[in-house]
């Protein structure tokens, strides 16, 4: 694999070879686009599955044409509408409308038909063999497998067979339907798959109609062909599959849709194994589907993203042919740009250290008219009050700074954001020599950015009032795992290892308190900060908020 840094610029677009096979079929003539996102309801939906979203609906829009949103639900066991409801949210939530909502066990009857028809045609039979058998029989790549001591039944006894399968005669695996095809094909998906299994569970939609059910292989391909899918768009993984896809609907003699693939995503820092997320998840390691950390689509609404910065990213990555790993940076980029246009400015101070401007008048506020965005203009205006006392930034104060230091120094001069300058005229210190107070003095004369004697400052920080700031707890999220790539894991470690124990860093800071009872997943940028949004888990007196992203790329400075 190769990684791809973050080095397109922002109004690029990655090439889509989907794109062109689609404009290529209607300019021969093709009159009808029909696409399908075919989701599994037995998790929750990661970014991965958020870029094959924005393909299939993307392209179905743009060449007029319509996307079905089809539930793959042919393993009751794992399956559930917990997730078939997640998925439907999230999917409303990147901003796409599906034609129709399908679900494969719309077709259980139809496909149970076929098989009959594979059956009679001699190409499928019931087999006797456990999984194990089954598995050790098929060979290997250089060794042809060996064929099922029930492969040459007669059709009249698979056909009661496999009726009786259906009636539920028989035990979880004590029989299968397999196709009837080349025990020695080079491709292994042909060497006599599986087609039917046994499984007695209720189904969360068809109840316990149903004792059998049917492979992907053998589910997928017929159901796109129910719909009339013209572009049956999956992930690279499936494309020694797309020969079999191809072999049941000719044998079938329907409708013939057509397979294509392109890479799945792969992001730095990032976990996209489903059964590995799900053990983070029981073990607590995070707080769940939609921890911020986590790369499914509710962690990101979560987090703060918004769908147009996904869609963005999508649309930048573009649709590869090969496998590749994409830089994290490229979506924090993306959230950046999106939310610089739409977010609302906001101060608040993290590290907190406490101002008091000696000269200003004991019990006075005033008010400074500050800019919402100025990236909007239509995003108005707010108040802040402004008093006595303020906190500012830690960072924003050094003792002993070095040349061209342009913040707030003793004996030195700044801007404070809308409002005053102020110089620093004392430091006081606790017994152990920290800093607990700055005394400063203001120019009563410099507010609304000007000053007495026409002089002008370098330095601008943010500040909030001490008598009117609003405490928070802020949760601060750096990636989950420190390495590139998480499965990469040194001789007797795992890939545990490689987690991040700074992926979360919670701290208490001052908001303004127009920031009180914002609502969840509402963006703000911190001013000089970051953008941060409210947590789901806040309230009006305990005020959480998430950082969505920083307004740098730091985290990649900080491990080269």
């Amino acid at each position: 694999m190769t990684i791809e840094t973050n080095d397109i610029a922002p109004k690029e677009k990655a090439a889509n070879f989907l794109d062109e096979i689609i404009k290529e079929s209607v300019a021969r003539g093709q009159t009808r686009v029909q696409t399908r996102f075919p989701p599994e309801p037995n998790g929750y939906l990661h970014i991965g599955h958020a870029k094959s979203i924005c393909i299939n609906f993307g392209l179905a829009k743009k060449y007029g044409g319509l996307c079905n949103l089809r539930f793959d639900d042919t393993n009751p066991v794992k399956e559930d509408t917990e997730y078939v409801d997640s998925i439907k949210r999230d999917i409303r939530w990147l901003g796409f409308e599906w034609a129709e909502e399908r679900y494969a066990s719309d077709y259980f009857d139809q496909l149970y038909e076929w098989a009959v028809v594979l059956i009679k045609k001699g190409l499928a039979y019931v087999d006797d063999q456990t999984q194990e058998q089954i598995r050790e029989g098929r060979g290997t790549v250089s060794e042809p497998g060996k064929e099922s001591p029930w492969r040459n039944r007669s059709v009249e006894e698979n056909l009661d067979l496999f009726e009786r399968m259906r009636k539920g005669e028989f035990a979880d695996g004590e029989k299968v339907l397999r196709a009837k095809i080349d025990m020695a094909h080079p491709n292994m998906l042909f060497r006599d798959p599986i087609m039917y299994r046994i499984i007695h569970a209720e189904h969360h939609r068809t109840g316990d109609k149903w004792c059998i059910y049917p492979m992907y292989d053998y589910a997928h391909g017929q159901s796109d062909s129910i719909e009339r899918i013209t572009h049956s768009i999956c992930t690279l993984e499936f494309d020694v599959h797309r020969p079999l896809y191809d072999w049941f609907i000719e044998a079938l003699e329907i409708f013939p849709s057509h397979q294509y693939e392109f890479a799945r995503l792969n992001l730095t820092h990032t976990m996209m194994s489903k059964r590995r997320l799900l053990k983070l998840v029981q073990d607590g390691v995070v707080m769940g589907w939609d921890d911020p950390r986590m790369p499914t689509i509710c962690a990101l609404r979560r987090k703060g993203y918004t769908p147009a910065s996904v869609r963005a990213f999508a649309e930048m990555v573009g649709v590869a042919k090969r496998d590749n790993v994409i830089d994290l940076g490229k979506l924090e980029y993306c959230v950046r740009e999106d939310l610089n246009r739409v977010a609302e400015r906001r101060m608040a101070v993290l590290n907190p250290v406490k101002v008091v401007i000696t000269n200003y008048p004991e019990g006075k506020v005033e008010h400074f008219t500050c800019i919402n965005n100025p990236e909007d203009e239509s995003a108005g205006t707010r108040q802040v009050p402004f008093s006595r006392e303020l906190y500012i930034e830690r960072d924003d104060f050094m003792e002993n700074p070095p040349k061209k230091y342009f913040r707030l120094q003793p004996g030195g001069e700044v801007r404070l954001r809308y409002a005053y300058l102020i110089k620093c005229e004392e430091v006081i210190k606790d017994a152990e020599g920290n800093i607990v107070e700055l005394r400063c003095t203001y120019d009563p004369e410099s507010g609304n950015g000007s000053s007495s004697d026409g002089r002008r400052v370098k330095g601008v920080i943010h500040w909030v009032s001490a008598a009117h700031a609003v405490e928070a707890e802020v949760r601060l999220f750096n990636p989950l795992f420190v390495t590139e790539d998480p499965n990469d894991v040194e001789e007797g470690k795992t890939w545990e290892d490689n987690l991040n124990p700074e992926s979360m860093v919670v701290t208490r800071g001052w908001i303004e308190p127009s920031l009180r009872g914002a609502a969840a997943g509402t963006p703000f940028q911190f001013e000089r900060v970051g953008y941060f949004c409210p947590d789901t888990d806040t309230t009006d007196e305990h005020p959480v908020f998430n950082r969505t992203v920083t307004l740098k790329d730091s985290w990649a400075k900080i491990n080269k």
